[in-house]
């Protein structure tokens, strides 16, 4: 029945194909994958809640302060199991992977992306793993989009936008936030796009937050009504409060990665590891009850007016009532998220960074606040300051501030916090870009040139392939060989550049055409000359594995119009720049999304 249903779906989407334009379909189109990532979206945060009541349930009934401990270590494991058993033994995190298929694959997603994603991130999330549900959600909608255009044969450029549409709807639907959505989608991963692309993304946007807000209760979404007036008085702390967010950020970043290439490097077969780091996080999480899940939850009991019951069902409960001991806790959690969401993703389990992000800046906000609070410095709005800080590290660690200050906004359903946004993510975003050149999700494919950055030179190059642009034809010649056998060559050919080769098929050196313009017509000098005699050594030398950003830097440096390409150390051909340059204009024309 569902099997007839879907192929009714896809016949009345490929009628509307051949009678809408193309404009008109991509208008349909985004409604579409606004629906599908929306659902993923309900799947997910249903689930991840459903466990979460149930295990809260379970501890208070039955007094078990270890059943949240143990239930991450069987969501972690089963998420190994799922992965070797049915995706065919890996599956990539995080959403660099999207930022790779734009900038390598020609924005083409697996298919198993439209459902891994969600199956592995609910059992590791969903069972207590402190990591996100976005990044997962994220992917989901981007490899919807992906796949309806590679079904409906869209081109490269329709395809990234409806990746773009995926992305932005399933920010929307998590979050109740359209313009949020919008924003991370072109922040984060379209950085180049036209005004008129922005329609469809709002549209996909529109249409995931829609959906979110009538299907999923409200109770399950990231959301606040209560907040204090903002008060300008209080503008050197949030000034104080970003640089305190720049600077956690790198810390969250950058202990998070050593984490995770701990795990990468361990030599333990992927069952042990998960079950070694598992338990790692299941210690943290027995001490630090707030660490399991995505923690949400902590997040609004924070900005209420009784945070102490953060304390309760935990090994501090007798202290519910002392700043001091509940300061010391938060201020505990907030330098062990990095590592607990280390854990769970290095370790095998599925998440992403992004309600980690907002979680330790809701507790960085917290802690600032109180303990000016408590040393008499002043009387700040902690409320405030607790949602403010999220948009700190969320602007810090992703380099996005727009999505930072309109995503808090948003869930706090006003702008009434505008200004302080503003100013503690911009400062936070400013320190981050000082220290981390790029963000977490880009910096490793941005050191092997695999990723969209904000520089649209370096974008347009890291798409072209070096192969495809070396000319291998090249007539060659051997350095113990008359001139005159390279007269006869010019003028059976339009070579200007001759690659010198030995017996061994070896690069020995170059000549160009301009360099013996004056001796080609000396008939003395052609006949007993050498071309050994003549020839110049290479002034770089350039590898197919070399990135066309790299080919690039190196014309620039040499001045010269043609480099020799080698070959496991074996000349192979040269790469001419005009070449280079014509591939770079096609290309730009093909990737600009309007």
């Amino acid at each position: 029945m569902l099997k007839k249903a879907l192929h009714k779906i896809e016949q009345t989407i490929a009628w509307s194909r051949s009678k809408l334009g193309d404009k008109q379909f991509i208008f349909l189109s985004a409604v579409l994958v606004g629906i599908s990532a929306a659902f993923a979206v309900i799947v997910l945060k249903a689930f991840a809640h459903w466990v979460f009541t149930f295990a809260t349930y379970v501890s208070r009934i039955l007094k078990l302060g270890f059943f949240n401990s143990f239930l991450p270590i069987i969501g972690i494991l089963l998420t190994v199991f799922v992965i070797k058993k049915f995706l065919s033994g890996t599956i990539q995190k995080g959403t660099s992977q999207i930022l790779y298929a734009v900038a390598k694959k020609a924005s083409i997603i697996p298919r198993k992306q439209m459902y891994a994603q969600i199956i592995t991130s609910s059992l590791t999330v969903g069972m207590g793993g402190s990591a996100g549900l976005e990044s997962p959600i994220v992917i989901t909608g981007a490899a919807f989009g992906s796949n309806y255009a590679q079904k409906y044969r869209l081109s490269y450029k329709d395809r990234t936008l409806l990746i773009g549409c995926g992305v932005a709807a399933g920010i929307a639907a998590a979050f109740n936030a359209p313009i949020a959505g919008v924003l991370f989608a072109i922040e984060v991963l379209l950085v180049d796009v036209s005004i008129s692309a922005f329609t469809p993304i709002m549209i996909a946007a529109a249409t995931g937050a829609l959906v979110s807000v009538i299907v999923l209760d409200e109770s399950i979404l990231l959301s606040f009504k209560q907040q204090e007036d903002f008060n300008y008085h209080n503008i050197p702390f949030y000034t104080f409060l970003g640089v305190f967010t720049g600077l956690i950020s790198i810390y969250y970043s950058r202990n998070f990665q050593r984490v995770e290439h701990f795990f990468s490097r361990l030599k333990l077969g992927p069952y042990k590891k998960a079950l070694f780091g598992s338990t790692l996080l299941a210690i943290l999480i027995y001490v630090f009850p707030t660490l399991f899940g995505e923690g949400y939850e902590s997040i609004r009991i924070l900005s209420e007016s009784d945070p102490g019951q953060l304390l309760e069902d935990t090994l501090f409960s007798g202290f519910r009532n002392n700043s001091w001991v509940l300061l010391l806790f938060v201020g505990c959690t907030m330098m062990l998220k990095a590592f607990a969401s280390g854990l769970t993703i290095g370790s095998g389990g599925n998440g992403g960074n992004f309600a980690p992000s907002l979680f330790l800046g809701s507790y960085v906000g917290f802690f600032f606040s109180k303990i000016i609070n408590l040393i008499g410095l002043s009387k700040l709005p902690i409320s405030n300051f607790t949602l403010v800080g999220m948009a700190g590290i969320l602007s810090g660690l992703f380099h996005a501030p727009l999505t930072a200050i309109f995503l808090i906004a948003e869930i706090t359903g006003g702008y009434n916090l505008m200004i302080p946004l503003m100013i503690v993510s911009s400062i936070s975003f400013a320190i981050s870009k000082r220290f981390e050149k790029h963000s977490m999700d880009v910096k490793n494919l941005a050191k092997k040139g695999h990723a969209f950055t904000s520089n649209k030179d370096a974008n347009v190059l890291s798409t072209l392939d070096t192969n495809s642009i070396i000319q291998t034809d090249y007539l060659t010649v051997s350095p113990n060989e008359n001139l005159d056998k390279l007269v006869d060559l010019i003028s059976n050919s339009t070579q200007v550049v001759f690659p010198v080769v030995n017996l061994e098929n070896e690069l020995v050196g170059v000549v160009y055409f301009n360099d013996i313009k004056e001796i080609i017509f000396n008939t003395y000098r052609v006949k007993y000359t050498l071309i050994k005699e003549i020839m110049t050594a290479p002034k770089q030398i350039i590898t197919p594995e070399d990135s066309m950003e790299v080919v690039m830097n190196k014309f620039e440096e040499t001045k010269m119009a043609f480099l020799p390409v080698l070959k496991n150390n074996k000349y192979y051909g040269f790469i001419s720049k005009s070449l280079v340059l014509e591939a770079y204009r096609t290309k730009l024309k093909s990737m600009t999304i309007e």
